[in-house]
């Protein structure tokens, strides 16, 4: 018995190896460059796209028939804050149920500083997603300086800048800021531009959330623009908006800065979410100075009347100067010493605690949950015609700003899940605001030239194979403010590096994913550089 198994397993080694590891037949290929779709059937191999054209008679270990589904790059979401979860869901199920095959963390200046120790732990924890990361600029602030308010001294800038320099080193993608955030909100633009000149020394993109997204836009714009100059690198501006009622409709003028800025030879793009709510900490709602020195500094300052007065006015000065009439329009996604006001606005809080109902009752109520942790938040902050206009700009690229989750854990932002699936039902199957064929490549090419993906964002023979085959009539995000945690339908097969994450609309065991470094990385290993 034993002979005769040997030369069973002898043939076998014998028989010729499949010509793909699979192979789609008859697909409408979107190829990402934004192109008009064209028929053709795609080989992968060895976890590249290996051949496009007619396949007929070639073998696979599997045959996907497309059954004129298009086919597309898999998406690039270069603006998510997956830090923290990801590590407990490495599969990354809501994005990977969304077509997104690559993810760009650490924005709005907040990521791992020790990037190559963090690369080395997701990388055992068998990744379901491809993820790159940028280097924040609060997180390297805080490591040196804590959240101090004031200006760094030469030698805090000199650590930093080493911080920095380190995180390039072994593989960040770029430098980030989240410039209304502690601490880089104390920061000053010369301490941004020197931290700039040392990511741009090692290629690096720079992804700001900007200084102000309303009444100042337009400055923020600018010195967004010197700091790209300056350190000589493209410059991405995230979540791209205007997030004051009272000036919606300014996108007219902000998206004109940015293109007259491009026609001058500045590569600056933006991204954007498809959503009129943003989504942030109750932090925000503070005066900066209000949130320096560390949490205990902050209770201090809440138990103080003088000062919590001094709060509440300056609250209640920035609540009318935004347009708002009340806090109606801040909901608590995530409060874990009260789950039952996730859902509710702060309004509905106030009411529920049974106090009057008046805007400084509902600003003494956001100064008692930030005295007891904070919340996270979903604001109702823009307006559509903003959403639309900023969404046709060419040069806008889609990406979510939201995180992996944990199925059915609080009241997230809905982007987490349904980002791409609503721009390809909302503004291309309904709103014809956008063509199929550019709505993917605002989440494929796009995003992968900004951030030097060479190998990805395209189908192209030799790029790696995250692909996606959906039918555009069907695709459909499911995930509402009310109820968030609905995954995406639509998308029925999705691939990572050739493997099957998604199959026939169902989540697959497999992990195709991987660390993706910066190409000219001197810390990725050999054959490595931009997988």
């Amino acid at each position: 018995m034993r002979r005769f198994l040997m030369l069973a397993g002898a043939l076998v080694s014998l028989l010729p190896a499949a010509d793909f590891d699979v192979v789609i037949l008859r697909a409408r290929v979107a190829d990402g460059t934004g192109n008009p779709w064209y028929r053709a059937d795609v080989g992968v191999k060895a976890g590249r796209i290996a051949a496009i054209g007619n396949l007929n008679g070639r073998t696979a270990d599997r045959t996907i028939d497309a059954s004129d589904r298009v086919l597309s790059p898999g998406f690039i979401d270069v603006h998510t804050h997956i830090e923290g979860v990801v590590e407990q869901v490495p599969r990354g199920d809501n994005y990977l149920m969304d077509g997104v095959t690559t993810v760009v963390t650490g924005n709005c200046g907040g990521s791992r500083v020790k990037v190559a120790q963090w690369f080395a732990e997701l990388e055992k924890t068998e990744l379901g997603l491809n993820v790159a990361t940028l280097i924040g600029h609060n997180s390297v602030r805080r490591e040196v300086m804590g959240t101090a308010n004031r200006q760094a001294t030469p030698e805090e800038l000199r650590q930093m800048e080493a911080l920095v320099e380190s995180a390039m080193r072994d593989g960040a993608v770029g430098f980030s800021t989240g410039l209304i955030y502690i601490p880089g909100t104390y920061s000053n633009t010369a301490e941004v531009v020197a931290l700039g000149k040392t990511a741009g020394r090692f290629g690096g993109v720079y992804a700001s959330h900007m200084r102000d997204e309303g009444e100042q836009v337009l400055d923020a714009i600018r010195e967004a623009v010197v700091v790209a100059r300056a350190a000589r690198v493209p410059a991405q501006l995230s979540h791209f908006k205007i997030d004051t009622p009272r000036l919606w409709g300014m996108s007219t003028q902000s998206l004109a800065l940015v293109e007259q800025y491009r026609r001058e030879g500045v590569d600056l793009v933006v991204d954007q979410y498809p959503y009129d709510h943003s989504s942030s900490g109750l932090g925000v709602t503070l005066p900066s100075w209000a949130q320096a020195d560390g949490e205990e500094a902050v209770r201090e300052r809440l138990a103080s009347r003088e000062t919590r007065a001094r709060i509440k006015t300056e609250m209640l000065a920035r609540l009318k100067q935004l347009g708002h009439k009340d806090y109606g329009y801040a909901i608590v996604a995530r409060y874990p010493p009260a789950p039952g006001y996730e859902g509710k606005n702060i309004s509905e809080v106030n009411l529920l605690l049974g106090r009057p109902k008046t805007v400084e009752s509902e600003a003494e109520t956001i100064l008692d949950l930030i005295a007891k942790g904070g919340a996270q938040m979903v604001y109702h902050s823009m307006g559509n015609e903003d959403v639309e206009r900023i969404m046709k700009y060419p040069n806008t690229a889609i990406a979510s700003d939201g995180g992996i989750r944990i199925f059915g854990e609080g009241m997230p932002h809905p982007r987490s899940y349904g980002t791409n699936a609503r721009v390809l039902a909302e503004y291309v199957r309904a709103k014809r605001l956008l063509t199929l064929e550019d709505a993917i490549r605002k989440m494929t090419s796009l995003p992968a030239r900004t951030f030097d993906f060479r190998d990805r964002g395209l189908i192209r023979e030799g790029f790696a194979a995250d692909l996606l085959l959906f039918d555009p009539a069907k695709v459909r995000d499911k995930a509402t403010f009310q109820q968030p945690h609905q995954y995406t339908e639509g998308f029925d097969y999705v691939l990572v590096n050739g493997v099957l994450m998604v199959e026939n609309g169902k989540l697959t065991e497999n992990r195709g994913g991987r660390v993706v470094r910066r190409w000219n990385s001197a810390a990725a290993p050999s054959g490595a550089s931009g997988q």
